[in-house]
């Protein structure tokens, strides 16, 4: 499978779904759950919609990634290239969530049906990129949270000021995570700016950046 270009582009697509959720369905993080939490508390005291999605976000995350492992291992048991279908359904589902959007939205009630269910796709796709990555880009730097990949980056930068002995892996692995972060940091710039231009129009590049990925994956799985 491609180690090197598909999770660059899986992090710049949980940078811009994770932004274009945020604006458009009232604060929901769709890319990672513990987010939903602070903005779920900010709803109930500002009195603010969008609660219900924050709270079913937590649930709703863990089923899918559940249900992306055990499809993973009906996959691999029929050697089906495991790791492209994935991505493959993923596509699906936000080339689903864009239809909703684009149709239903804006949403001025983010605890509305429509505002729900779109925000439960979004949240199930980049589930399944979570869990998609986790079975089959372990070694690559997480594609959507990007907090646990900076504090490394800055632990690294620490250890080449220090010139320790470990100087020499500590440049390997920020050469691997820098441009993790830079690829998330232009998803999220580029949704902002396509929201702003188009509105719920933007939600049709995830989709077309999934298909990519798709198109780079490697038919082993």
């Amino acid at each position: 499978m491609d180690t090197r270009r598909t999770p660059l582009l899986l992090s710049m697509n949980g940078g811009y779904v994770d932004t274009a959720g945020f604006l458009s369905l009232h604060g929901l993080f769709t890319t990672h759950v513990t987010g939903n939490f602070v903005t779920f508390g900010a709803s109930l005291a500002h009195g603010a919609s969008g609660a219900v999605a924050k709270l079913l976000a937590l649930p709703v995350f863990c089923v899918v990634v559940v249900l992306t492992q055990l499809l993973a291992g009906a996959l691999d048991r029929r050697a089906l290239p495991a790791f492209r279908l994935l991505l493959a359904a993923k596509a699906v589902l936000l080339a689903v969530a864009a239809a909703l959007a684009i149709h239903f939205g804006p949403f001025p009630d983010g605890d509305a049906m429509p505002a729900l269910v779109t925000g439960m796709v979004l949240v199930s796709a980049m589930a399944m990129q979570n869990a998609t990555h986790r079975l089959h880009l372990a070694s690559a730097p997480p594609t959507t949270v990007m907090t646990m990949t900076t504090t490394q980056i800055m632990l690294d930068v620490a250890v080449l000021l220090q010139r320790a002995p470990v100087a020499a892996e500590a440049k390997a692995r920020i050469g691997r995570m820098v441009p993790s972060v830079v690829a998330f940091a232009l998803g999220c710039l580029g949704a902002a700016g396509l929201f702003i231009g188009v509105g719920m129009w933007a939600f049709l590049v995830p989709p077309l950046l999934a298909i990519v990925a798709v198109a780079w994956a490697d038919t082993r799985g």
